[in-house]
């Protein structure tokens, strides 16, 4: 297999599996809106709605998806990537304790990596072309 493939495999990889993971994240404002209140309220300091929750949902969804597809790479790719940092960045108590015994905060170092290949991901959008959705011309 030619390098330029595995890289196309790779990339494809990390699109669809971040896709699933954030799928989990915005299901969930459906499924049990109380869920993604409390997360709001403690992580991000707000008080949100079960109405909210679901409108986050619904956007959060159509990103996730539009992502998954590789439809407009630089919008959908930031916004992940944005989300993302956002939320590993609002648990920065949790990343600086990892060893409190009355919670799992290791399980909040999990997201670091994803940050990470989502940067890559991010950089080498354009290359990420594996059965993606592009308009582009060539």
């Amino acid at each position: 297999m030619k390098q330029e493939q595995k890289l196309k495999i790779s990339l494809a990889l990390i699109r669809f599996s971040t896709g699933i993971f954030f799928l989990v994240w915005s299901l969930e404002k459906f499924i049990s809106p109380e869920n993604a209140q409390k997360i709001f309220s403690k992580f991000y300091f707000m008080e949100i709605s079960p109405a909210i929750s679901q409108t986050a949902g619904i956007v959060q969804t159509i990103i996730v998806l539009a992502f998954m597809a590789g439809l407009l790479k630089t919008w959908t790719y930031g916004a992940i990537l944005g989300m993302h940092a956002v939320s590993t960045f609002s648990t920065y108590q949790q990343l600086l304790n990892p060893y409190e015994t009355s919670t799992s905060n290791k399980l909040f170092w999990a997201a670091v990596p994803l940050l990470a290949a989502l940067i890559g991901l991010f950089l080498m959008r354009k290359e990420d072309n594996l059965l993606s959705i592009t308009f582009d011309k060539k």
